[in-house]
Formats: structure tokens, sequence, C-alpha cells
């Protein structure tokens, strides 16, 4: 997955992200939801991790392609 690619995947969740945001409060609305929320607030996260490790690889030098995903307990942990 090249930085283009996942680019187009960060804005794919953003957007069902928004989509479930805006349906919030609605009969809709529920646990699953939620759980959805959730599940893409993390995927997002590892994604973005992604994208900031592929681009410091190439800033260095290095192949960004050997960048790898994280898992979300590492990429949920760090401080903003």
């Amino acid at each position: 997955m090249d930085n283009q690619d996942l680019l187009e995947r960060i804005q794919s969740l953003v957007e069902e992200e928004h989509r479930l945001r805006d349906s919030a409060g609605s009969e809709h609305d529920g646990d699953d939801n939620r759980a959805r929320l959730a599940q893409l607030e993390a995927q997002l996260d590892q994604c973005w991790d992604l994208l900031r490790q592929r681009r410091a690889k190439k800033d260095a030098g290095e192949n960004p392609d050997e960048a790898e995903p994280r898992p979300v307990s590492e990429v949920e942990g760090y401080r903003q």
C-alpha cells in the first residue's frame, strides 16, 4: 500500500465515520454504531501511524515500503 492508497483509505474511513456520527440519535443509533465508530477510530489511528512511518522512512532515505502497520494496542496508546 503506497501513500496515495493510504490517503484514500483514510478518506473512506473518515466519510463512514461522519455518516455514522450524523445519524447518531436516530432510531438506527445503538450499540452496533458505537462499536463501529470505535473500530473506525482504531483503523484511522493505524492508517495515520503507517502513513507517518512511511513518510519518516522516505525522509530518512529508507524504503517506505518497509513500514509495517502497528497493532491497535500500540497506536492507541500514543500521546497526541
